[in-house]
């Protein structure tokens, strides 16, 4: 068997292989692609992020739902991080992502969650509603692909004979698929299982059906549930993030490739968008229910808080100061500024006085005495 890093390249391989086949289809069409990806409005992108979000939400609550009827006590919150990452793993290969999500529930919560065993039979009730969903719908495939009118029928069929089969078996001497599938033995379990099953389903028929509209394609609910079923089939193969556009281009071809290829790439990336703001969400929720990120942000608050206060004022800290520090720059300053207050006064004199009156005073501790002109003082004795 080849090994993990030789899987990893070959799914990688499979992957861009994948991609420059699709690209060869589209030669010649780039102009198309590009003014019908760029043409869909704002508002119908805002709207498919918010449907994907919302399916994400609803599968979620259905596999809290099935854990919880499991044996496990986890969180709500806790939960949504498992599988948030769960989709980050999804993004790699699609098979990756209940191997991702069991295995971040089990090292965030080991003592409030069932074993491996038990998680992984906890997804079957959530994808046997998946796949019975589908087979119901995959007359709308019977058209775009050319297969017989008779395979729907035999599609549902086979699910309904595996789901009894594997229900026998969990009764007879699966014990950790019996603890699995627990959700499935009282009928509030199945009925809330189905409903956040259909809500997450309906969400992504109308995500494509408006993605479909929003590039131009005349396309109807039935081809919308065509694509979600050709997009979920692909995704089990190494196809990378061209497994939306592949898709599309598989059912809605004839009508246009590069419509169609255009629907698909906003797909997948609507599609990426909201599992990225959903896995956003878990990591902010993460950082601030961690210990050491709360007390740091702690920290951070304290000290912004005791800049504002008046003991961290200039003039308070030149309080503090010692009283000899503190004595030494206020003599400083008042022999600056009585020095620039004297200095006019200081100034030499160089206008005379008038003859006969005394001189101005500088000073009153060293006054000059006034004296008489010579002229006057030798007419007086001659």
């Amino acid at each position: 068997m080849p090994s993990g890093r030789s899987r990893t390249w070959l799914t990688a391989a499979v992957a861009a292989g994948a991609s420059l086949v699709l690209a060869a289809l589209l030669v010649g069409k780039w102009d198309e692609l590009s003014a019908g990806i760029t043409g869909a409005p704002a508002l119908v992108v805002g709207a498919a992020v918010a449907l994907q979000v919302l399916a994400l939400v609803s599968r979620t609550e259905a596999w809290n739902v099935c854990v919880r009827a499991s044996g496990g006590t986890v969180g709500r919150r806790c939960l949504y991080r498992a599988s948030s990452m769960g989709f980050v793993g999804g993004l790699v290969n699609g098979q990756l992502s209940s191997a991702a999500r069991i295995a971040t529930l089990r090292r965030s919560a080991p003592d409030d969650t069932p074993r491996v065993p038990a998680l992984v039979a906890a997804e079957l009730p959530i994808l046997a509603v998946e796949a019975m969903l589908a087979a119901l719908t995959s007359f709308t495939l019977v058209g775009p692909l050319g297969l017989p009118w008779w395979l729907p029928l035999v599609f549902v069929g086979a699910l309904v004979c595996l789901s009894a089969g594997l229900r026998r078996i969990a009764i007879a001497q699966g014990r950790w698929l019996a603890q699995g599938i627990a959700v499935t033995g009282s009928l509030t379990g199945r009925t809330r299982v189905v409903g956040f099953v259909l809500v997450a389903v309906f969400a992504q028929i109308a995500r494509n059906w408006l993605l479909l509209h929003a590039v131009g394609v005349d396309a109807s609910v039935f081809d919308a549930i065509a694509v979600l079923i050709a997009v979920v089939s692909l995704g089990q193969l190494p196809f990378g993030l061209s497994v939306g556009a592949a898709a599309s281009v598989l059912i809605l071809g004839p009508e246009g490739v590069a419509a169609a290829a255009a629907a698909g790439v906003l797909l997948t990336a609507t599609g990426t968008v909201g599992g990225l703001a959903f896995a956003a969400w878990a990591a902010l929720d993460v950082a601030l229910t961690d210990r050491r990120v709360r007390a740091l942000a702690h920290r951070l608050g304290t000290a912004v808080a005791r800049l504002g206060t008046p003991a961290h004022t200039p003039w308070t800290a030149l309080a503090a100061l010692p009283a000899q520090i503190r004595r030494s720059v206020e003599h400083s300053c008042f022999d600056v500024l009585g020095h620039l207050q004297a200095a006019p006064a200081l100034a030499p004199v160089t206008a005379q006085a008038p003859t006969g009156m005394p001189h101005p005073r500088v000073s009153r501790s060293r006054a000059p005495e006034w004296s008489p002109a010579p002229r006057e003082r030798r007419g007086r004795y001659e």
